[in-house]
């Protein structure tokens, strides 16, 4: 056998080089994918979230309960961005995702503790997400105590002393337990159908240019957007029968409950697959091979399962993060999955996570049918 020549591996060498320059999509995840992830990882990452919206029902007005919001505002856990008139707008707040925590200052609750009574005070928190509350749940005793040690001078100085002046109530609602399986596998069904729908929608057009049949498509009497819907129904059918599998798993094996319409969540998983499987389509139609397109839904990935709020906590994430997660379908889908199976949510509750999916089905569709009338040059 002839010894290596240094010419010939210099001359594949340079070879392998030019590919890379003329590729220049693969060159650009290679650059832009670690950078995404260090900009992602370093900054919009927080597994301590703070400023987490919280609504107000005030039934006493004295010193003391001002004192007591006072404090849970200087904590950064607690942003009081609305009153509530009553327990029932309160809970409808909670149900909706608009806030994260009620917190009721009882009526007579300055009276009470003037006279030793240890008034309660009830914090209401969304469980769904465990992660995202637990920290300012664990806290919130010892904020109201910080915060009602400056009032509590003079003839009140006593009350410091022995048991707490005030009994905090914390009901965890939706998930009391705190069971992760409860939130991790219904957002599970969202992340494994963005992952898979748009990867095998991705490959429809490509495939076609690799095989050489893209001649034989083109040359059908059919209009663009036949042809996509021609492309996305059978993956549609796929994503169904994923979602059959997933939600068998999630009843069967993990238990979780289902205190919503069955009927109601598999529209919007019709909703959210349309808008996945459109999406893959698109990228289809942007790439030359089958492994841009896989790179190209890579890319996409990557931000939609850490922005989303399935893996960290959406309201933990700085501003920016947040814009971009509230263009991802999956940031919209996952709480609609949620609501539905944990809270029990109504059409009426979800219709605006509906509209957000929806109008990014309408932008990505119509970017896919341009892309596919340049591709007919």
């Amino acid at each position: 056998m002839s010894a290596i020549s240094l010419t010939r591996v210099t001359a594949i060498l340079v070879k392998e080089l030019i590919q890379m320059r003329r590729d220049r999509l693969t060159f650009a995840m290679m650059v832009g994918i670690p950078i995404v992830q260090l900009i992602l990882f370093g900054f919009a990452i927080n597994t301590d979230p703070k400023h987490l919206p919280a609504a107000a029902v005030i039934e006493d007005s004295s010193r003391f309960g001002r004192a007591v919001f006072a404090a849970m505002t200087n904590s950064r856990y607690f942003d009081f961005v609305t009153t509530a008139d009553g327990e029932t707008q309160a809970r409808d707040m909670l149900a909706r995702g608009e806030v994260s925590f009620v917190v009721t200052v009882p009526l007579d609750f300055g009276r009470d503790l003037v006279r030793g009574l240890q008034p309660t005070l009830l914090l209401e928190a969304d469980a769904t997400d465990p992660a995202a509350a637990s920290n300012a749940v664990g806290a919130i005793s010892e904020i109201v105590r910080s915060g009602l040690s400056h009032d509590l001078r003079g003839p009140l100085e006593s009350l410091k002393a022995g048991s707490p002046p005030v009994e905090v109530v914390v009901h965890r609602l939706y998930n009391p337990e705190g069971i992760t399986q409860y939130n991790i596998v219904p957002g599970l069904l969202g992340v494994v159908l963005t992952m898979t729908t748009i990867l095998m929608t991705a490959m429809a057009l490509t495939r076609e240019l690799e095989r050489g049949t893209m001649e034989n498509l083109l040359a059908m009497p059919a209009r663009p957007v036949e042809i996509m819907i021609g492309k996305i129904l059978p993956y549609i059918g796929l994503g169904f029968i994923q979602v059959g599998v997933i939600l068998v798993a999630a009843f069967a094996i993990f238990t979780v409950p289902m205190l919503g319409s069955l009927g109601l969540l598999l529209f919007a998983l019709l909703v959210f697959i349309a808008a996945n499987v459109t999406l893959g389509y698109t990228f289809s139609t942007l790439a030359r091979t089958q492994m841009q397109a896989m790179q190209m839904t890579f890319f996409f990935f990557l931000p939609s399962i850490l922005l989303s709020g399935f893996m960290f906590p959406f309201r933990g994430m700085p501003v920016w993060a947040q814009w971009i997660g509230e263009a991802l379908p999956l940031t919209h889908f996952l709480r609609i999955v949620r609501g539905i199976v944990l809270k029990g949510n109504t059409l009426a509750d979800i219709t605006p996570e509906l509209w957000a999916i929806a109008g990014f089905f309408a932008a990505v569709a119509t970017v896919a049918l341009l892309r596919y009338r340049r591709t007919l040059d």
